[in-house]
Order: C-alpha cells, then structure tokens, then sequence
C-alpha cells in the first residue's frame, strides 16, 4: 500500500476513535532543538525538576527510545470540558475533569496501535503518555498540529490549547514508513 494512503487512513482512524487532530513526522535528531534544550538546562530553568536533565540524548532523537524509529505519530484530544465547575467548590484544573487522562489517551492510542497493526503486520511501536523523555510540543509542531505561542503551549488553529498531544514512536518492518 502507498505511504501516503497509509497516512490517510490512520488519520482517518485517529479521528474515528476520538482523537481531533493527528499528524506524521519523520523520527529524526531535532537538531534544531539541541542548542536550545541545552541552554534552557544551563540556565537551570527546569527549576526543581532535576529530571529534565536526564536522558538529553533521548529527548532529541526518537530512534534513542525505539530501534530503528522512522515516523513520530502525534495526536491532539481537546480536554476542554463542557461543563462549568460550581462556583462553591474548590477550583481544579479542566484537565482534571472525570476519567485520568493517563488511561483515556492509552486506551485510544491501543486502539489505533492495533489498527496500524491490522493494516501494516508487523510493526515495532511504542505509546508515551508522560512515560519517556519526549519533547511533545516540538513532535507536534513537526506533525503539523500546531505552532508553540507565547504561552510555550502548543496552539492548534480549531482547538487553541485546550489539548493534550502524545504521541507512538514507529519502526516498521518490511521498510513501510508512514509520513504525511
């Protein structure tokens, strides 16, 4: 099957399933991002997040996390809620609202994993929500789902930043590749 179909039908599959926006990258060094990443850590401006500092390499370079990575597929789900807390109650973050978002976006991203499965064979994927040392935003960017605003948050045209973006590191067998 063409690549680009592929990619047409996993988008498709993404949107199926939930997820508002998906996009395709290649797995490359963000070389790019090197120098930032690296002045960004020197000026100790993760604070008292000292894990920032571990894994450097990994952050840059997805084919560090899975052997042989040769696309980063990165998806957005608006967590807006359409509700509006009580005003008596305390004030906790939007994203916050009902089910943790760990199991919700683990759950969507296994369905899509299986069905990338069912279309291509055998592939070596791997899911991350807030589970490996990945720099999102940048993944995302690259995927065409945004740009990074002021705010450092990743603004999507439809969904502005009410969003979570993960993404599945891709090695595929039989040299399929995916790409947008």
């Amino acid at each position: 099957m063409d690549k680009s179909l592929l990619s047409q039908k996993l988008k498709q599959k993404a949107f199926e399933i939930g997820f508002d926006f998906c996009g395709i990258s290649k797995a490359e060094f963000l070389k790019e991002e090197a120098p930032k990443l690296e002045n960004w850590l020197n000026n100790n401006y993760q604070g008292s997040m000292a894990y920032m500092q571990n894994y450097f390499d990994q952050r840059l370079n997805p084919t560090l996390l899975v052997d042989g990575a040769k696309s980063v597929i990165s998806v957005l789900l608006n967590y807006y809620p359409s509700e509006r807390q009580n005003r008596e109650s305390a004030k906790i973050s939007k994203y916050a609202y009902g089910i943790d978002y760990h199991f919700v976006l683990k759950k969507k991203l296994n369905l899509l994993l299986d069905y990338m499965k069912e279309i291509s064979g055998n592939i070596n994927a791997r899911i991350f929500v807030d589970s490996a040392p990945i720099m999102d935003k940048v993944w995302a960017k690259k995927g065409g789902l945004g740009w990074v605003g002021k705010n450092s948050n990743l603004i999507n045209k439809g969904s502005g930043s009410f969003f979570f973006y993960w993404r599945n590191h891709l090695r595929f067998r039989a040299g399929i590749r995916w790409a947008c």
